[in-house]
């Protein structure tokens, strides 16, 4: 990975800020969609460093063994985003279309959860996230993770491989994909109400062979605590491969079915948020390039990776690529 240089804090470079023109042609793109809150997807590219107060904890019956060892394999040894700003900058839009998430979550109610796991499988499963968590060994991992809006952060989750629980249920021969479903509560979750353009709940999709790969992780925490509820709280799943919108949040139904599943941007603006969305410098995105991704902490600019540097391990699942 590129190193990381240290500058103070909310410094950033001026040629980094998008120019104004840019600015406002995106806004009149999205307006022409007919999907004005898609603005605050867009304009978060160039913000810098972000603060405030401390980040609510969703921690309830999910703290137990925090923190957890971090895997063998998975400790590269990069310089970790800054936790007070990764806490703070985040998508969540059933909260807000702005970053400060963290902000609005204070009603999200996170235990009980409950969570169906079933479709296509010989033992469907119902049963509460921290049940879930409590029967599986957790472990800390160092993923890097890109956003589409080509941001990006160094974070530490904490999980277990999506493929543990896949074992549990025993998909049928004839599934080949697998959809997640996450949270509307409509009374917790601001965003829903304000934005009802959107065709809620959040759903998202990827074939069951990505979601066996052991890289794909059902995440329980980050940064050696139970997981906040603005990064996806009590159980999400990070692809680090892909841009983020692949990586639900706040997960209550996971289905295995025989057919490619609409997603939720998919399904909205195809030609700009395809089902694969892989991390690729050499795609841009059709509003703007993806050659490159901002640090949010220190607003530096560092060439993106192929599979967002995991080329070496996933590559073999897209040979045409």
């Amino acid at each position: 990975m590129a190193s990381v240089i240290v500058r103070p804090a909310g410094w950033i470079p001026e040629r980094h800020v998008t120019p104004e023109s840019v600015f406002w042609n995106r806004r009149r793109v999205v307006k022409s969609l007919g999907l004005a809150g898609l603005s605050g997807l867009v304009a978060g590219v160039g913000v810098g460093r972000v603060g405030g107060a401390p980040a609510p904890s969703a921690a309830g019956p999910y703290a137990k063994g925090y923190p957890h060892a971090r895997a063998a394999g998975f400790d590269p040894g990069w310089s970790l985003t800054d936790e007070a700003v990764a806490s703070k900058y985040n998508n969540f839009y059933e909260f807000t279309l702005s970053k400060d998430v963290y902000k609005r979550v204070a009603k999200f109610e996170t235990a009980p959860w409950k969570l169906e796991v079933g479709g296509l499988v010989e033992s469907p499963l119902t049963l509460d996230a921290a049940e879930l968590i409590d029967g599986m060994a957790l472990e800390e991992r160092v993923y890097r993770f890109r956003c589409v809006e080509a941001w990006a952060m160094i974070v530490p989750w904490t999980g277990f491989p999506l493929a543990k629980l896949v074992e549990r249920v025993k998909p049928k021969p004839e599934a080949r994909f697998v959809r997640f479903v996450t949270a509307a509560k409509r009374d917790e979750m601001p965003g829903i109400a304000e934005n009802p353009e959107y065709p809620w709940p959040y759903f998202e999709g990827l074939r069951l062979d990505e979601a066996l790969h052991p890289l794909t992780m059902v995440v329980t925490g980050v940064y050696g605590k139970p997981l906040p509820r603005q990064f996806g709280a009590p159980i999400r799943v990070v692809v680090p491969w892909k841009y983020g919108y692949k990586s639900p949040k706040s997960i209550v139904k996971i289905e295995f079915v025989a057919n490619q599943p609409k997603t939720f941007w998919e399904t909205l603006i195809p030609r700009e948020y395809p089902f694969e969305s892989n991390v690729d410098p050499g795609v841009p995105h059709p509003r703007w390039s993806q050659a490159t991704e901002r640090m949010i902490d220190t607003g530096d600019r560092v060439k993106t990776k192929k599979y967002n540097g995991y080329a070496e391990q996933v590559a073999r699942l897209y040979p045409s690529a």
